[in-house]
């Protein structure tokens, strides 16, 4: 069987430029080398949104990104996560092998905590869904920010747990590909692109208002003709994500000569990033504006999901002692 690599996105929100590069563009990547699946993880997602509109809208938008950055539907795998209700048996599963401690030290408990959010169940067994997200497709590798480690670190604690308890093989072992770029984004304030901090730079938006957003970005108070640091400023940082190596070698040299100032370094930014999301941007909306031909492809990963799952949850209902 070919090797299988997972890739999730939450639906929350405005799609961002820190989610192409941290998840988007790392996961497409393993296209080559595995047979790969992506999910829209909508279940997850309730556990903040509460508008059935905005989700609905949200996870379509995700779906039709991966599909207008090249994601090959005839070769892998896009569904809606909720398309698989076997998780949700398999989350139960395991949720019976690992101590409440687990919980308490999750990442989306600990973010909710520290921003006085109440927090519901759902929020509580993030990590035990992840796991089932990751477990049930017999993933092999999971590409992830560094800030998303633990939890597939927590679905390898689970599955080894498990499988000695259970015996060899009941569950794959996954391991975790780190994408140290998508934990580094910086976003217009500097900080970490986020939609919590509400400092991204949204994919789709059109040349006009993506222009706009990028002249927001926070710089120093140098002028013009004073050098720069290119190191520490978040538009050159940007910009050498996406130019060729000669021309941010020749940005970095403007920067640190003097005599160039930070609007012209944003508005070559914008014409970087504008030339690389024109045609995903065709493609996008496209996919937006044909429902129809969206369905085709997410009920067809469907399909092929759930088949993959069957095999798992009907090996470890097996194992477990389930009829």
């Amino acid at each position: 069987m070919a090797l299988r690599s997972l890739t999730g996105i939450k639906p929350t929100g405005e799609i961002h430029l820190g989610n192409y590069l941290g998840a988007i563009r790392p996961g497409l990547a393993l296209q080559d080398r595995y047979t790969a699946y992506y999910f829209v993880a909508d279940y997850h997602a309730l556990t903040s949104v509460m508008d059935p509109q905005e989700l609905r809208l949200a996870s379509r938008t995700i779906a039709a990104t991966f599909l207008a950055f090249g994601l090959d539907p005839s070769s892998h795998v896009l569904f809606m996560q909720s398309a698989v209700p076997e998780v949700c048996e398999l989350t139960w599963i395991l949720s019976c092998q690992i101590p409440p401690g687990v919980l308490d030290r999750g990442h989306a408990v600990k973010a909710a905590r520290d921003a006085g959010r109440d927090i519901n169940v759902g929020t509580w067994m993030y990590p035990v869904l992840m796991a089932a997200d990751i477990l049930l497709y017999d993933s092999d590798v999971v590409p992830v920010g560094s800030d998303q480690r633990q939890h597939v670190e927590v679905a390898r604690d689970i599955a080894i747990k498990v499988n000695h308890r259970y015996g060899d093989g009941t569950l794959r072992v996954p391991e975790v590909s780190i994408q140290e770029q998508g934990a580094a984004i910086p976003g217009l304030d500097g900080r970490k692109m986020s939609k919590s901090y509400q400092n991204v730079i949204g994919l789709w938006q059109n040349p006009k208002k993506l222009r706009k957003q990028i002249m927001r970005i926070v710089t120093d108070s140098r002028g013009v003709d004073d050098p720069k640091d290119p190191d520490s400023d978040t538009t050159f940082q940007l910009y050498a994500l996406f130019a060729e190596p000669e021309a941010v070698a020749d940005l970095r040299q403007a920067y640190l000569q003097g005599g160039l100032g930070y609007g012209h370094a944003k508005a070559a930014l914008f014409e970087v990033l504008n030339e690389h999301l024109a045609l995903p941007r065709d493609h996008f909306h496209h996919w937006m504006d044909h429902p129809s031909d969206l369905d085709d492809v997410l009920d067809a990963g469907a399909v092929r999901a759930r088949a993959a799952a069957r095999e798992t949850l009907d090996r470890v209902r097996s194992r477990v002692g389930l009829k």
